[in-house]
Parts: C-alpha cells; structure tokens; sequence
C-alpha cells in the first residue's frame, strides 16, 4: 500500500513539473515574440496637393453722404446730399477692377454706393483697393467723410455714433452679392444685448444697399454699439454719423466696420489739432468706446503720442460690463497725433471719437482698430486735406517698412524702431503698396484739414488661399 501511495506521489509530482517546464517555456516563447519586430505591411493613401483657384476680390463702398427728413411730406425720405469720390486702384500688371454701382432707396440710378471687383488673373488673386470721401455743407448736414471699401462679411460690429437728439445716424448694409442676405441688428446699449423689432430677419436682395435709422433701433441710446450678422450672403456694413447742435451742423463720419472682438485693440493715426484750454477742443473732444460683449472684464488703457514711448496720459484700468459700452474721456491731449491701445481680459470692440470743435464749420471723425499687416498690401488715399500715414511697429526688433506708389513713381523706405512709431505725408488720390518687410506692422490715414477731419485704417491684403491635400 506504501509503495503504491509514494508512486502516486512521484507520478503527480513528476507532472506538475513538467507543466511548470511548458508554461514557462510558453511565457517566453510569447515574451520573446513580442519584443522581436513582426513584419509589417504599410501602404501609403493616393494624394493629391492642390491650390485652389483663387476667388474674385471685391471691395464694397459706403456710398455718398445720405441725408433724412428733407422733404417736408416725407419725413423718413432718404436723398443724397454729397455723391462720394473713390480712388482706385489693383495690383501693378492686373486688369483694372470692374465697377458697378448698388441700388439704394430714394435714390436715382447710379447714386448707390460703388462695388469694384477684380477677378484672378493667370490663376493668381488680384486684390484691389478703393476708398472714398465726400464733403457736404448745407443747413442740415456739414463736414468731410472718408471710409475705405472693404470686402462683404458675415459678422460686422460698429462703434459709434448716438441715438440722443440732435444725432441723425444712419446704418447701411450693402449687399454686392448674387443671392440674397438675412441680416440681423443686435444693438448693444445702457440695457445690454438687445435685438430691437426693427433689426429682426431683413432681407438684403443681392445688388442693393438698405439704410436704417439708428434711432429706431436705439431710440435715445447715447453710446450704441451695433452687431451686424448675416446668413444667405456675406454684407458690407457702415454707420454714417452726424450730429446738429441748436440748428448748427456739427460735423459727419462715415464709420467702418469692425471684425470679431478681439482681447487687443490698436487705434491709431488720432489726429488733435487744437491746444488744451478752456476753449480748446481736446479738453472734452478725445473719447475712447468699448465694450465687452460677452464676458466681465477689466480693460487696460494707454495713450501715447506718435513718436514718444512715455504715455501722454496716466494709463487707466476700465472696468466692463458683458453687453454694456463704456466711454473714457481722454480729454486734455495737446495738438499731435496718438494711439491709443485697449488691453482687456475678453475681447472687445473699440473705437475713438475726435473733433476740431463745437462750434459751427467744425467736423469730427471715428478712429477704428487698425488689424496687423504681415503681408504686401494695397491701400487707396481719398480725396481731401493733405493725408498723413502713422505706422505702428508692435514687435521687440525694428520694422523695414516700404511705401510705393502704384505706378512705381514714388517709394519711401521706413524705419521704425522696436515698439515705435512714425508718421509720413503721402499724395491724395493715390494708391499705395504697403510692405511690411519680414514684420507686422499697423497703419492709419489721417486727413486734417480746416475744420475737416476723418481717419481710415489700412487693412492687410486677402491671405492667398492655402495648398490643400486630397485623397481620392
């Protein structure tokens, strides 16, 4: 019984280890395959790099300077008081750009604003460049207005003008397309966000520009300002301000648009021209809007003069209410040129007002963000007093900047130190090439005259369209 008992025991022992023996040899068999490389079979995907074909450029005008309530019968009639002369221009080499004009209301044809469009040539973009100005001086509307031709958008935000009495603002969209456009008007107010019943779902046919009082949108609204969206097709939106003051014309501006909010924002070119005191126009005439439209937030202010590094005024935190414009009074600046730079903690929209005076034959303009230019871009001077261009250099290493008419006759070649700034004279009725060189810069045209006043930003060119892959 023993001897049988201890064989079972061997027998059962002798198996155990032998299926040690094998799990072992298995976890090293499998170990071992895995670290060892398995042979593998890549097959790279059919592509095809292509660019494509570039879009025609189109660049739509404000139009002429509108006057409401002329005629006695027609309160809400719309005529137009000044036509607007544009200068224009396209690449050295391309086509001249086909014009067109918008029909408007109250208008006869060929009074509507203007639409210039360049189509590609030898598969290459042609941009072009076109602004306008125009000057009025009647009993109900006085001044000179400039604004740049800029393309149609699906987003627009303007800032400024007023809804108070005395003000006769205007917001015009222009639709340059072929289908039409569904746009809505959020105004941005003392109460916030609102869409007003009158800014709900209008329709914009294509070739047509549609005017809206501002006052029935924000009847009574000191510092308004306005999105512009659209859905079907993209618009030009601009605001065309004025005011009155006891019967006496107090001066017009065409404003342009503004892109989406941004956390940093540069106007720049603010021209002054009457010295502080009592009676001079800067005391209470320099004022910054801004607002943040979706977020509290804290905005940074600095103001500094063309040229100077130190600020001309004591920097100045503003606090923002999410949908509420606020207004900082930057009175006190003595004759020059400024920038003014807002820092915020969310974006926002901004915009400058200036004016030469409240007294009769004084005008005033709106001052708009001038975006980075990083790239050769054409830009159009007006018609008017004698044009002024201040670059903006906001990198940490000097901007090699060159400006050179569109004819070749004429280049300047520009300096401008790190985080500096300059100001040069050019021609009216011109167009120019803006090169910032391997930096980014900002520019704005400044026209000054006697009691004429007004400020365009220069904008970069349309970035070409970028190389895409395709996998059939």
């Amino acid at each position: 019984m023993s001897d049988r008992r201890v064989f079972r025991w061997a027998t059962t022992s002798t198996r155990l280890l032998a299926g040690t023996v094998v799990s072992a040899v298995g976890v090293i068999a499998v170990v071992t395959a895995v670290s060892v490389p398995w042979p593998t079979l890549t097959e790279e995907p059919v592509s095809i790099s292509a660019v494509p074909a570039p879009a025609t450029s189109v660049a739509a005008c404000d139009g002429g300077l509108l006057s409401i309530g002329r005629e006695i019968t027609d309160v809400e009639s719309i005529s137009l008081a000044a036509p607007q002369q544009v200068t224009s221009g396209v690449n050295e080499g391309a086509e001249p750009p086909e014009q067109t004009t918008l029909e408007a209301p109250g208008l006869t044809e060929g009074e509507g604003p203007a639409v210039f469009a360049a189509p590609p040539q030898d598969r290459q973009r042609v941009d072009v460049a076109a602004t306008g100005a125009a000057s009025v001086s009647a009993d109900d509307l006085a001044g000179y207005a400039a604004s740049a031709c800029r393309p149609p958008l699906l987003e627009s935000w303007l800032v400024g003008g007023s809804a108070t009495t005395g003000a006769s603002d205007l917001v015009l969209v222009s639709n340059p397309g072929v289908v039409p456009a569904t746009v809505q008007l959020t105004v941005f107010g003392a109460e916030g966000e609102q869409t007003p019943p009158g800014g709900t779902d209008i329709v914009i046919p294509p070739g047509t520009q549609r005017v809206v009082p501002l006052a029935g949108l924000a009847i009574g609204e000191e510092s308004p300002v306005v999105r512009v969206t659209a859905v079907g097709a993209p618009v030009h939106a601009s605001l065309q301000a004025s005011i009155t003051r006891t019967l006496t014309p107090g001066g017009v501006d065409q404003v342009g648009a503004l892109g989406e909010p941004q956390a940093e924002q540069t106007i720049t070119g603010i021209a002054v021209t009457d010295r502080p005191g009592e009676e001079g126009a800067s005391d209470a005439a320099t004022v910054l809007r801004v607002l943040s439209p979706s977020a509290d937030a804290d905005a940074r202010v600095r103001v500094t003069a063309i040229g100077r590094d130190e600020p001309a005024l004591e920097p100045e935190t503003v606090p923002l209410s999410a949908g509420q414009p606020v207004e900082v009074d930057l009175g006190g600046l003595a004759q020059g040129t400024y920038t003014v730079e807002v820092e915020a903690d969310s974006p926002v929209v901004a915009a400058v007002w200036q004016t030469t005076g409240f007294g009769e034959g004084d005008d005033f303009a709106w001052y708009t963000p001038a975006p980075l230019v990083s790239v050769p871009s054409l830009f159009a001077v007006p018609t008017g007093p004698p044009p002024a261009l201040t670059l903006v250099n906001p990198g940490s290493e000097p901007a090699e900047v060159s400006v050179s008419s569109q004819d070749g006759s004429y280049r300047l070649d520009l300096a401008v130190r790190a985080e500096g700034s300059l100001t040069a004279r050019l021609s009216p009725r011109t167009v120019y090439m803006l090169d910032p060189g391997q930096s980014e810069i900002r520019a704005a045209l400044s026209m000054t005259g006697n009691g004429l006043l007004a400020g365009v930003p220069v904008w970069p060119a349309d970035a070409a369209a970028p190389e895409i892959t395709v996998y059939p």
